[in-house]
Order: structure tokens, then sequence, then C-alpha cells
């Protein structure tokens, strides 16, 4: 049986249990505030990196309770038959606002600030936090590694080390931070990545000799191809792989090492290499890279790194703990209404807020400054007088998609984002050591409270 693409159910039950016991109090359609944040950076990271945000406008099209839905949570009783009716119509005709993927974010940044109705806003939490928590958490992580890797690319060859549909995000996440290309195609066919990939050792054994291997890929890709040389004999597949391309009349394109000593190995196959007079020919590695393998390996002549485990796993942090809170509701009186936990080591910021980012005199950001206002204007003015860059656009109108924040051209422009954000941080951010956030955050309340 076929998936469905309807997206409605990939939620939590407790989400429409909500929506069914406020639909009886009589609080469901209260106007409501809900903001996607961190309380802190995970662990190791001193900035994190905004991902999967046009993946949740994807969803967001197709969120929607169909004949399927609805007979599945009669059938199961998981909510009464007002709320059924209430589902069976349901569409979101709210505003999104957040911070644009590619952006660097600190501790408290308002990442997404959904506003709608009580049921409208509370039923997309766990769809929201599923897809940022786990893009979000790729792409710092790949741009840790762009980092590492100081100019040379990175590309993604972490399909099977995952499950098969997190692969796909993952590819497209690791584009914003900085990777080059997948070797997942259905990624590269959905978001216009750049693929890569040419063979594996299974390759080279199914031939009767490491030559027949070579000669057969030169043979089906051309001699600019990456021919793997460490099946058998590194010092010797280097020289049956330059011969196979100048027998092939050309020049061997690039050598894959992908076991041992990688940082000596780097060394000696290059020597290699330029002995033979392949001076143009390209070394590449792979093998369960991370940031911190690729940082050793940046005096190595190396080209560029093929990155698996570690990238789609966030590197050891496979989440980025965003949260999902209500922060505002409008009163019975009309007023607004700021709310917010007081629970010990899980406090939040009551209020809707702004984002801004202060950068210093040499031009490097400083601070993240959050304003709760009455007002988006009032926000924005105290912003401008702080001299602080606004960080969020508006994704969603009244129920209507910003569609230019999705596609292959979005993505690319996130990329770029991503670079230029990154390069106004200051210097402790590239560092990979544990340390505190490159920036603090400040609250700023200008509000009256109505």
């Amino acid at each position: 049986m076929t998936a469905s693409p309807v997206t409605s159910l990939l939620t939590d039950m407790y989400e429409l249990t909500m929506i069914d016991a406020t639909l009886k109090s009589g609080i469901a359609q209260r106007r409501s505030v809900f903001e996607l944040f961190g309380r802190k950076l995970p662990s190791k990271r001193r900035f994190g990196v905004v991902a999967g945000t046009a993946r949740i406008l994807e969803a967001l099209q197709r969120f929607e309770f169909q004949d399927e839905q609805i007979d599945y949570l009669a059938k199961e009783k998981i909510v009464s038959d007002d709320c059924l009716d209430f589902l069976k119509n349901f569409h979101f005709s709210g505003d999104i606002i957040g911070y644009p993927e590619g952006e660097c974010y600190f501790s408290g940044s308002p990442l997404l600030t959904v506003e709608s109705t009580f049921a409208e806003a509370v039923v997309l939490e766990t769809l929201a936090l599923s897809i940022l928590n786990h893009d979000c958490a790729v792409a710092s992580a790949a741009s840790r590694m762009t980092i590492a890797a100081h100019g040379r690319p990175c590309m993604d060859m972490g399909a099977r080390r995952t499950h098969e549909r997190a692969a796909i995000s993952a590819a497209r996440a690791a584009i914003i931070g900085g990777f080059k290309g997948t070797s997942d195609l259905e990624a590269a066919k959905r978001y216009g990545i750049p693929a890569i990939g040419t063979a594996a050792h299974s390759f080279t054994l199914i031939h009767d000799t490491e030559e027949d291997a070579f000669a057969a890929q030169i043979e089906s890709l051309g001699t600019n191809t990456t021919l793997l040389v460490d099946t058998f004999n590194v010092a010797k597949g280097v020289e049956k792989a330059v011969q196979a391309a100048r027998d092939a009349g050309g020049e061997l394109g690039t050598v894959r090492l992908d076991s041992g000593d990688l940082v000596a190995q780097a060394f000696t196959v290059r020597g290699q290499l330029d002995s033979l007079g392949a001076t143009d020919t390209k070394v590449t590695v792979t093998s369960d890279l991370d940031e911190y393998q690729i940082a050793a390996l940046g005096a190595a002549p190396v080209d560029s790194y093929g990155v698996g485990t570690r990238l789609v796993t966030g590197s050891g942090i496979p989440t980025a703990a965003l949260v999902y809170k209500l922060v505002e509701h409008e009163g019975p009186d009309g007023c607004r209404v700021p709310v917010a936990k007081k629970s010990s080591s899980k406090a939040t910021v009551g209020g809707k807020k702004w984002a801004g980012r202060i950068r210093n005199e040499e031009g490097y950001s400083s601070e993240e400054v959050l304003v709760m206002a009455d007002c988006e204007e009032d926000a924005l003015a105290e912003l401008k007088e702080r001299g602080a860059r606004p960080l969020q656009v508006t994704y969603v109108k009244d129920g209507v998609i910003d569609e230019s924040f999705m596609g292959a051209q979005a993505l690319q422009d996130a990329a770029e984002r991503h670079i230029a954000s990154r390069n106004e941080l200051p210097y402790q951010a590239w560092r990979l050591s544990e340390g505190d956030p490159a920036i603090t955050t400040t609250y700023v309340d200008i509000s009256t409270k109505c």
C-alpha cells in the first residue's frame, strides 16, 4: 500500500486531544502565538543553522484531514465526532514568520512564530519540530565540517547510514551548511543538488583484475572519473589507475582513499601521483569522517571530502533540541496575554518576539536582540534604534504560503545566506571546541501588555 502524501497524521495524539478538549471548553478559536526555539544550544555548538523551513511549507500544503485520516480517527475513537467535523474542514489560515534558512541562530532565537487560533497553531507542533530538529542538527554539523575543510568541497555520502527518507532531507540540509553535492539521487532530483558518485569496492572485486575494473569504469565514465585505489594495495592501485587513464588517452581525474591512515596516505599518494607526472589528478578521501578528522587533514594534500554517517546523524548531536511553546494569547477582553512556563530548567519567556542582530564596530555580530512589543512597527523601530539587523521573514500570511521560499533556487539562496551569516560571526564561533554561544541573547520588553 502506497503511503499517503497527506501530512496531518505526522503528529502526536495529544495535539488532537487538546483540540477536542478546547472545542468543548470554547477556547479552540482563541488567537494564539506559538514560538519554536531552543532554550540553549546543544553541547559543542557555538551557533546553530536554520534548515528545514521550506520542508515545513511543503508539508503544510498537504496538511489536511481526508476521508482516510478521518475514518482512522473515528475507528480508533481518538477524538469526538465534533472534533472530527472540525478536522474535516481544517485549513491553516494564520500567519507564520521565522528566520530564513541558512541564517545562524542562538539561544532563544524564535526560528518560527506561528500565529492563528489555538486549534490551528497547536496541531502544527510535532510536524514543525520533527522537521527542524533534524534538519537544523544536520545543517549545523555540515557547517562545522565545511569550516574545518577550509574551502575544500565536502560531499554528502550518508544515504546508506540513515532512514531512506531522512537521507533526502539530510542531503538538503547539508547543502545549506555548505556541502556541494550528494550521492542520493532522490535528493538530487527533488532539490536540484549536484549528484556525485562512481564505484564501490564491489565493482573492483567483481572484475578479474584491478586493471580490468579501472579500464571498464574509464570506458563508461571517461578519464575524468574518480577511481577507488585502496581495494588491495594503494601504491599499486594508484599506478594502475594512472596508467588506465593514459591508455584511454587522458589524465585521471581523481583517486579516492577510503581506509587506513588518511593523513599519511594522502601525502604518500600525492607524492606518487606527482612522480608519475599526474600532477593534475586530485585526491579525495572518505571513511567515516567528522569535523575533527577533516580538520586533522587540513595540512594534507587532499582536494575534497566525502562524509557519511557523521553528517546525517548531526555529528553526535542528532537533534537541535528545539521546542514549540505557547507564548501569548488573546484574553477575554481582547488584550494580549503573555504566558510562560516557570518550571525549573524549562522556563520560557512570554510574549511574541521580533528578532534582530547587532554588529560591533568591526562588523562582527555581537548580540541577538529579541523585542517584545505591541506591534511589528514598534518592534522594528526598536531594532533600528539599536542598530540591529531584522532577522525574520514572512512565510505564510492569512494561510497563503509564499512559495518563493521553496524549490531549488531557494535552497541555493539559503546556502549563500548561510555563508554570509557565518562570516558575520566573531572568530570564536568558528572554533570546533566546546564553548559558550558565539554571541549573547538579550530580551527587551517595550510592550504595554494590551
